[in-house]
């Protein structure tokens, strides 16, 4: 097996395990708060980040970990937990999917904003399609219009600004000690949260393994992302992250019996379109 397709297929097997923890976050949603999901989740992550990066041989605690750019990071990355795990509670998977696609999107538009970056008028009429793509799933307006559905148009912003800075954090500092820093940024939003609320810090026994899951597929599905990015060069994986969409209709339709509607997947199928073209066209240039 070839460099790029080790790449591939781990991108593939990451983006599985990231759509099985949105769709464990769903199951529990009924029994566990947003708050305990969010301590269970930071918590577990920070224990796994923490851990691997001890065992890397790197050290924890790093004076850069509190500079502008991570602390910006920081907050993007709350944000986006937070707005995912209600979207999670109270709107169907497969919207959340198709929406959440338009990251790579977005990124691009926050790259030419905030880092001057130059995009051809190929990339921008991309760009344009894949929010168009976002308007059809959201319908602003209409009848079929649901405001919760912003909760999930806030979480790819949010996740679009978390990759946008990303790009600017200090190249030396390892995935995982990056990793740790955030958890240990965002584990005192969960902790207020659930004392302002009262709630117990433990959630009920009976959907323990679903939360210990959640942490396990997205501390695997986290691994699995940096060792693709690793194997081969981003624009040869990047577009294999929309399989994601495809994982999360899958479970929505067989665990939840959800039926997509036709904006649905106009929506969808406008914004993958448009992100593997950006993608494709990235490379040709690149390659010129």
């Amino acid at each position: 097996m070839n460099n790029n397709t080790k790449a591939i297929a781990f991108m593939v097997v990451s983006m599985f395990a990231f759509a099985a923890t949105d769709t464990l976050i769903k199951v529990v949603a009924g029994a566990v708060s947003p708050p305990q999901t969010m301590f269970f989740l930071t918590l577990g992550g920070l224990i796994v980040f923490a851990s691997l990066a001890k065992y890397q041989g790197e050290t924890i605690w790093d004076k850069s970990a509190i500079s502008k750019v991570l602390i910006i990071r920081y907050i993007a990355e709350i944000v986006g937990l937070v707005s995912m795990i209600l979207a999670l509670a109270l709107i169907p998977l497969s919207t959340i999917g198709a929406i959440i696609q338009s990251v790579p999107l977005l990124v691009t538009f926050g790259a030419v904003l905030l880092l001057g970056e130059k995009v051809s008028w190929r990339r921008w009429t991309s760009i344009i399609v894949g929010f168009i793509g976002v308007l059809m799933i959201i319908q602003p307006g209409a009848d079929a219009f649901e405001p919760a559905v912003l909760l999930a148009l806030t979480a790819a912003i949010a996740l679009s600004a978390r990759d946008l800075t990303t790009r600017v954090t200090p190249p030396k500092m390892s995935s995982a000690s990056l990793a740790s820093f955030t958890m240990i940024a965002t584990i005192p939003v969960p902790i207020i949260w659930l004392l302002i609320t009262g709630e117990s810090f433990i959630p009920p026994s009976e959907h323990l393994f679903a939360l210990i899951g959640m942490v396990i597929m997205g501390a695997f599905g986290y691994l699995l992302i940096i060792a693709s990015v690793r194997a081969a060069e981003v624009s040869v994986v990047s577009p294999y992250r929309y399989s994601r969409l495809i994982f999360l209709m899958a479970f929505g339709i067989i665990i939840f019996d959800e039926q997509p509607g036709i904006w649905v997947l106009l929506g969808a199928a406008l914004i993958v379109a448009s992100g593997i073209y950006m993608m494709w066209r990235e490379r040709v240039v690149k390659s010129q």
